[in-house]
C-alpha cells in the first residue's frame, strides 16, 4: 500500500482540532477510533467511516479528547488547540437559556433553576425571548461555520428543538442553488462532508434514503452571487423569507421558543464601493425587521461591531465573537467551482469516492446507498414555459435606447423573455420554476412573481430556435407546461 493511502492516527487532546484542506478530485475518509468529536457541532460515531470530498476544508474538535483515523492525502492537515470553540459553546448555553425559559413563559411554568442567566455579559441582558440571531462577518470570517455549530448543538440538547436556519448569502444558496435564499426548521445535525451541500441535503434534490432529507426548505430566487446586482429584490425576498418564517412561528408556538439563525453575504460587512453602505445597511436593516432579530453577532470585525453598536446597541444585544484561526481564505476561482459542484450535486446527486483501503463510509452520517439522481433531460415548446427576467440591469445599457428614450423598467418589475430572439441568454441559464399563482384573481399585482417561492430548477442545455423548441435538464419528471421561470445570471454546463 502507499504511503499516500495509508490510515494515519491522530491523538487530540481536550479542545484541540484537526484541520485539513481537500484539493480537487480527492477524497479522505476519518474514523473516530476513541473518544468523542465532533464535525462543526455534528457528533461522530465510533468506528463510523466519514468521507469527505470536492475540496472539503473542515475541522474535528474533541472537547475531551479522541483518537481519529484519516484515510487519504489532504493537502494540508495539522492540529491546532487555539480554537474559539469555548466562545462558541458559551454562546450555545446562553441560547439553550433562552430556550427554556421562553418555552416555560409559554406555558406558563415557573423557569427551571439551570436557566437563570448567570451575570455576565453575553446572558445578562437576554429577556424571556427566543434566540432570533443574525450573523454578521466579513469574506471568510467562517460565518456558515458557526451557524451551522450552533444550529447543531441546539438539536443535539435533546430537547426536541427545531431552530429556523435562514440562509440570505446568494452566493452559497443552502440547500438549493447558488442564486437562491433559503430557510428551514432542522430536526437533526446537518452533515459537513462537501461544499455542494454546505447545509446538507433537502428533500427535493436528494434520494429518499438520507436521513438528512427531512429538511424542507422554503426557497426564493435572486438568481445573481452579488446584493448590490438588485438591492431592492434582495430587499423584498428578505422580507418574504421573514413573513413565511413569522407564519410558521404562528402556527407552532412551541417551535418559536427554538428560535431563528440568520447567516449573511459577505457584502453585509463591506462599505466599500459607491452606495454599497447604504444598500447593505438597508439588506441588514431588512434582516433585523422581517426575523425580528435580538441578538447580532459580528465575526472578528472590530468596525462593524462598533457600527452595529451604535446603529442598534440600545434596541438589541450585539456581540463582537471571534473568528476561527482554520478559516481558509477562498479566492473566486474557488467558488466558481463550488458553484459547479453544487449544480452537479443538484441535479445528480454526490457519491464521494472512497480512499483506497476504505469499504464502505458515510457522506455525513448517510450510508453510500442510492446516492446518485437520474435527471431528467426534456425537448419542450417555447410556449409550454414563460420565462421572465427581473429588472433594467439586465437589459441593454441607456447607451443603446433610441435618442430622446428613457427607460420605463424598474429594478423589480418582471420582464418577459422570448427564447426565440438572438441573446436571450437562455443558452446554459440556470432558471428557477416557481410555484403556481394564487388562485385568487382578484390579488393579481403586477409583481406577484416576485413572492413566489420556488419548486425547483431547470437548466435550458439547447436551444432550438427554428422549431421553436429547448431542451432543458430536470433533476424531476414533472411537466413544466404552464408554469412560470426566472431566469438570473448564473450559467451551469456540464
Amino acid at each position: 500500500m502507499s504511503e499516500e493511502n495509508t490510515a494515519k492516527e491522530w491523538i487530540l487532546d481536550a479542545e484541540t482540532e484537526y484541520r485539513f484542506e481537500l484539493d480537487a478530485g480527492t477524497s479522505l475518509a476519518i474514523t473516530l477510533v476513541r473518544g468523542r468529536a465532533e464535525i462543526f457541532g455534528a457528533e461522530l460515531v465510533e468506528r463510523k467511516p466519514y468521507l469527505f470530498g470536492s475540496e472539503c476544508k473542515a475541522a474535528v474538535f474533541t472537547w475531551v479528547g479522541c483518537t481519529i483515523e484519516v484515510t487519504g492525502s489532504p493537502s494540508t492537515e495539522y492540529v491546532s488547540d487555539e480554537t474559539p470553540m469555548s466562545a462558541y459553546g458559551n454562546l450555545h448555553i446562553a441560547f439553550e437559556q433562552m430556550r427554556v425559559k421562553a418555552l416555560a413563559k409559554l406555558h406558563g411554568s415557573p423557569v427551571p433553576e439551570y436557566a437563570h442567566p448567570t451575570q455576565s455579559k453575553t446572558q445578562s441582558d437576554f429577556s424571556a425571548e427566543p434566540p432570533r440571531v443574525l450573523i454578521l462577518g466579513p469574506e471568510n470570517s467562517g460565518k456558515t461555520t458557526i451557524c451551522k455549530i450552533l444550529v447543531n448543538y441546539a438539536v443535539r440538547a435533546g430537547q426536541g428543538w427545531s431552530p429556523i436556519l435562514a440562509n440570505v448569502d446568494p452566493n452559497e444558496g443552502g440547500w438549493a442553488c447558488p442564486g437562491a435564499l433559503s430557510a428551514a426548521a432542522i430536526h437533526g445535525p446537518i452533515p459537513t462532508c462537501s461544499p455542494a451541500n454546505p447545509l446538507g441535503s433537502a428533500a427535493t434534490s436528494a434520494p429518499a434514503t438520507l436521513s438528512s432529507n427531512a429538511i424542507l426548505p422554503l426557497v426564493y430566487w435572486y438568481g445573481h452571487a452579488e446584493m448590490k446586482r438588485n438591492s431592492l429584490l434582495m430587499d423584498r425576498l428578505i422580507r418574504n423569507l421573514g413573513i413565511n418564517v413569522q407564519e410558521k412561528f404562528d402556527q407552532d408556538p412551541e417551535g418559536y421558543t427554538a428560535g431563528i439563525i440568520v447567516d449573511t453575504p459577505s457584502s453585509f460587512a463591506s462599505s466599500s464601493g459607491l452606495g454599497v453602505n447604504d444598500h447593505r445597511q438597508k439588506l441588514i436593516r431588512a434582516c433585523i425587521d422581517a426575523f425580528r432579530i435580538n441578538i447580532i453577532l459580528v465575526v472578528g470585525h472590530e468596525k462593524l461591531n462598533v457600527e452595529m453598536q451604535r446603529s442598534y446597541g440600545s434596541l438589541l444585544t450585539v456581540l463582537k465573537i471571534p473568528k476561527s484561526g482554520g478559516v481558509v481564505e477562498l479566492d473566486h476561482g474557488y467558488r466558481e467551482r463550488i458553484h459547479k459542484y453544487q449544480m452537479h450535486a443538484y441535479m445528480y446527486g454526490e457519491m464521494i469516492p472512497s480512499p483506497p483501503g476504505i469499504k464502505g463510509g458515510t457522506q455525513g452520517g448517510d450510508t453510500l446507498t442510492d446516492f446518485i439522481l437520474t435527471p431528467s433531460s426534456n425537448v419542450i415548446n417555447f410556449s409550454d414555459l414563460t420565462i421572465y427576467r427581473i429588472g433594467a440591469e439586465t437589459m441593454a445599457p441607456s447607451s443603446a435606447l433610441p435618442i430622446g428614450a428613457t427607460r420605463v423598467v424598474s429594478e423589480m418589475q418582471p420582464v418577459l423573455v422570448d427564447p426565440a430572439q438572438p441573446g436571450s441568454g437562455l443558452l446554459n441559464a440556470v432558471l428557477a420554476v416557481l410555484a403556481p399563482y394564487h388562485p385568487d384573481e382578484n390579488e393579481r399585482y403586477d409583481e406577484e412573481l416576485l413572492d413566489l417561492t420556488v419548486l425547483g430548477f431547470i437548466v435550458v442545455t439547447n436551444l432550438d430556435i427554428p422549431h421553436k423548441k429547448m431542451t432543458v435538464l430536470s433533476p424531476t419528471q414533472g411537466s413544466l407546461v404552464g408554469k412560470t421561470a426566472i431566469v438570473g445570471s448564473y450559467e451551469w454546463q456540464e
